[in-house]
């Protein structure tokens, strides 16, 4: 059963290009307003502007669940 068709039968490309899109608004969003992922950006040496393709999605930190409690609530 399809549930969206226009966006389950999208041709590649065009839901490559989506998600690109969707990562970059993601990336710059958590950047600017989060800090505790502000910070592991710049630990990394990584900025919004950095993220130019899907293959880019491997310059980010990993969030671990020990980060996670470590800045409870913020993390």
């Amino acid at each position: 059963m399809i549930y969206d068709i226009e966006m389950e039968t999208l041709p590649r490309e065009d839901l490559e290009a989506l998600q690109l899109k969707r990562l970059k608004s993601l990336v710059e969003r958590v950047h600017a307003n989060v800090g505790f992922y502000r910070q592991k950006f710049d630990e990394m040496g990584v900025k919004p502007s950095d993220i130019r393709t899907l293959d880019d999605l491997k310059l980010l930190p990993f969030t671990e669940k020990q980060d996670l409690r470590n800045h409870y609530p913020f993390g």
